[in-house]
């Protein structure tokens, strides 16, 4: 089987990515740190991304982004310019749940089970929980997390909490089985998870294919008291 040329995108969460792998080995990456700038970063960095490679995007086999749960307008962002792109060239669509993509980076791990948390204001997180096979043992969901918080699975399981969201959770979980190591998720895991479901040929439709928000956007200006 010829190895797939993918084009990665994510923009889900504050630092920003394109990337192009073929097969296992990862070409050439382009990032962006400033969340403001994800839209005018986007499609400048794929078309200079694919110049510096000389890789046409007709060369690309699948199209694979990071689909939420993340900020709303990063993932409205991202997945655009994925389903653009796989419009105008016929290519398949991958679409990537963020807490899967968070997960993954530790799911070689020694824990029983992965808990990646999102922040989404105050105490609130978006979160699941995977074991170390990637098994989803809590559907992603959203959490205003206080001190009884996961204390069914933490009784039981030592599990590994990661991502942005786990330092508010740190700061009031008072058990020993919460554990809270170092992790850091990129293009890597993204290529990963991407050519399973490229391998497996789980394409998502490009018609029904909508940001995985989990709740309804929020803006305070439509929630401002009445004078």
């Amino acid at each position: 089987m010829n190895k797939p040329f993918l084009l990665h995108i994510n923009t889900a969460l504050n630092d920003a990515y394109v990337g192009i792998s073929q097969g296992d080995t990862i070409l050439g990456t382009a990032s962006n740190d400033s969340p403001f700038d994800h839209a005018s970063f986007l499609q400048p960095a794929i078309k200079q991304l694919c110049e510096d490679k000389q890789i046409s995007l007709a060369q690309i086999d699948a199209v694979t982004v990071v689909n939420g749960p993340g900020s709303y307008t990063g993932l409205r962002v991202g997945l655009s310019a994925a389903k653009g792109i796989c419009y105008a060239m016929n290519k398949p669509l991958i679409c990537i749940n963020t807490l899967e993509w968070l997960a993954k980076n530790i799911c070689d791990s020694t824990f029983d089970l992965i808990c990646p948390m999102i922040d989404a204001r105050r105490m609130e997180v978006y979160t699941a929980a995977y074991d170390r096979a990637l098994n989803c043992i809590l559907e992603p969901t959203t959490l205003v997390l206080n001190e009884e918080s996961f204390q069914g699975l933490l009784s039981n399981h030592a599990i590994a909490f990661i991502g942005n969201g786990s330092i508010k959770w740190k700061s009031i979980v008072h058990h020993s089985n919460a554990i809270f190591p170092a992790s850091y998720s990129g293009i890597g895991e993204q290529k990963n998870l991407s050519l399973y479901k490229w391998e497996s040929q789980q394409f998502d439709n490009l018609a029904d294919a909508e940001p995985f928000y989990i709740k309804d956007f929020y803006s305070p200006m439509l929630y401002t008291k009445k004078q």
